[in-house]
């Protein structure tokens, strides 16, 4: 069983941009430069509290990588997706849904997660095509993920999707999850792909 999910007319929930935000300092002075070289600076004084386009999101980590190097900026990535995780958990999962899925066994809990991510890729997938399969490991996909669009490197770079999706299997299925980005659009490959490993899905 596998499942995909459409794009949103190039729009991405306003998480992309603020736990970024949050994850380097909003009062450094190396965010504002981040900021101002994406052209997103008016975001510290009115941060987006509605969709934006994504064509903000991959200017912004584009700005992260031309300022802090490839690792640093990667390194907030992570951050900012840790950041979103948490988010979605205190604001977005109902805590029925959240107790209902940390009390089933793993495997079912893990596909039920990933159902309810791609009814929701809609909130961070832009343009892209957001798909999964269910398995050992999960495996989840997006074709034309905007953070590392336009973007060559010998390595992966989509880190903020990886740990916001390692954050809520982490909460929701098994401690143990650990996402990793297999393959990167940005290294030629057709799609950025992610396994989910967490010892005990299926």
């Amino acid at each position: 069983m596998s499942g995909e999910s459409h794009h949103n007319a190039g729009r991405i929930g306003p998480n992309a941009i603020l736990r970024i935000i949050e994850a380097m300092g909003p009062d450094s002075p190396l965010t504002r430069e981040v900021l101002e070289r994406a052209r997103l600076v008016g975001y510290l004084a009115n941060p987006p509290t509605a969709m934006v386009e994504e064509q903000e999101v991959q200017a912004l980590h584009q700005a992260l990588r031309e300022t802090l190097g490839v690792e640093d900026a990667r390194a907030i990535g992570r951050e900012g997706g840790r950041r979103t995780g948490d988010y979605l958990l205190a604001n977005r999962i109902p805590p029925l849904a959240q107790s209902l899925l940390k009390a089933l066994p793993a495997p079912l809990a893990g596909r039920l997660l990933l159902k309810a991510i791609a009814r929701n890729a809609w909130t961070f997938a832009g343009n892209g095509l957001f798909s999964y399969e269910p398995g050992r490991p999960h495996r989840l996909r997006i074709a034309g993920c905007a953070i590392c669009g336009g973007t060559r490197s010998e390595g992966p770079l989509c880190d903020y999707y990886g740990a916001t999706y390692e954050r809520l299997f982490q909460v929701l299925v098994t401690a143990q999850s650990r996402v990793l980005e297999i393959q990167c659009q940005a290294q030629g490959h057709p799609a950025c792909t992610f396994e989910i490993h967490s010892g005990t899905s299926g």
